[in-house]
């Protein structure tokens, strides 16, 4: 299958749509966009996998094959243990393929806007300390920072199994919502 741009038109009126990126790329932001515009149902996957105490939730894995089940759902491409299974039943995946400092910019931003405001997240759950990023080498800003390359290759191995829609810029997002998402289904309702 062709790695489709933003204004390439999609082949099909996506139903199942995973959303893939970096850490801080808009994963989230953009799978609730989506959600409105197509009336499809948005889960959260953090929501989902972490408990209380930063935990991983045992019921994870059932509760991800229950909705994947189902005919029309967004959500986003993460967490190794469920990402063969959503892409079984994806027919679109989204990649916000933002430059690495766009990515870390909003990162680092949304990080300290969560940490200072003590924004509760999941299931009770806050960031950590800003001053853990330099002892807990799991941290959210080492992960995007680790992993941005990973996910690039990731996600370019799977162009031959699903439609691939790549994104680069906010522009390129503004541009694909208004035009080939807006419009799919449109054309065939005529």
């Amino acid at each position: 299958m062709p790695l489709l741009g933003p204004a390439d038109p999609l082949p099909h009126v996506p139903r199942r749509i995973l959303v893939a990126g970096n850490a801080g790329s808009g994963k989230s932001t953009l799978c609730r966009r989506i959600a409105e515009h197509r009336d499809l149902r948005r889960v959260e996957l953090d929501s989902l996998y972490w408990g209380p105490r930063w935990t991983p939730r045992p019921e994870f894995r059932t509760e991800v094959a229950a909705f994947a089940e189902e005919t029309h759902w967004v959500t986003e491409f993460q967490y190794n243990e469920v990402r063969r299974e959503l892409l079984a039943r994806a027919d679109t995946l989204v990649w916000l393929d933002h430059p690495f400092s766009t990515v870390m910019g909003r990162l680092v931003s949304r990080t300290i806007r969560r940490r200072a405001g003590g924004v509760e997240l999941w299931n009770g759950n806050q960031e950590p300390p800003l001053w853990s990023v330099f002892t807990d080498s799991e941290h959210i800003l080492r992960w995007g920072w680790k992993t941005y390359r990973r996910n690039r290759t990731r996600v370019l191995e799977l162009v031959d199994e699903v439609v691939v829609v790549r994104l680069r810029g906010q522009g390129q997002v503004e541009r694909w919502l208004a035009g080939p998402l807006a419009s799919v289904g449109e054309e065939r309702a005529r």
